[in-house]
């Protein structure tokens, strides 16, 4: 009898264990999907500023077609690829990463070519999108962080013991996270 009363407290220590890991572990995959939505509005943001840009930039007598056709291709495939926040591995967040890279490297080229257009360089409106759009730029640098620091909150939870254990149970998967991109650690080569 005295056996049974100790596993009875046992098994209902266990279970409130089990129970407030498990509300923790919800509150945490929730967090990391609202800082997922963080992101996608970040790059929302970007995404709906370019077309703004482009058709300014239209507006310059000969400008290069082929680079505005780039940066058009480039925000439709970006806008094309979305990942539900259930479904964050590793790979996923690099196929929306590769996306969204080519739209940042296509704006990059835009705006390096728009030096010589001097007549661009003094329009206000150009301006005043490209301020919008470096203002961006830098939300979504703070959305990624933020994004990452939730990720490995919620990793680490759930892959402790014996917090992995009831991960397991209830199918909470690892996150992945946002990577530097290829070369970022090769400073580029300036020349003078």
């Amino acid at each position: 009898m005295r056996k049974l009363f100790f596993y009875l407290i046992g098994f209902v220590i266990l279970a409130s264990q089990s129970s407030c890991g498990y509300n923790s572990m919800v509150e945490k995959d929730e967090t990391v999907e609202a800082q997922w939505a963080n992101v996608q509005n970040a790059y929302q943001r970007r995404a709906d500023l370019v077309p703004n840009l482009v058709n300014t930039v239209k507006g310059a007598a000969n400008f290069e077609k082929e680079t505005l056709t780039q940066v058009i291709e480039a925000r439709a495939k970006a806008t094309s690829v979305n990942i539900s926040p259930d479904n964050l591995t590793p790979e996923n967040i690099q196929r929306f990463q590769q996306a969204q890279g080519e739209l940042s490297g296509a704006l990059s080229r835009l705006l390096v070519s728009v030096e010589r257009y001097p007549e661009l360089k003094a329009n206000q409106n150009f301006l005043e999108l490209q301020a919008q759009l470096e203002g961006t730029e830098n939300r979504i640098s703070v959305e990624r962080r933020k994004f990452n620091e939730t990720v490995q909150d919620y990793n680490s939870y759930i892959r402790s013991f014996p917090r992995n254990l009831i991960a397991g149970m209830f199918d909470f998967e690892k996150k992945g996270y946002f990577e530097a991109d290829a070369g970022a650690q090769t400073a580029p080569t300036v020349e003078f």
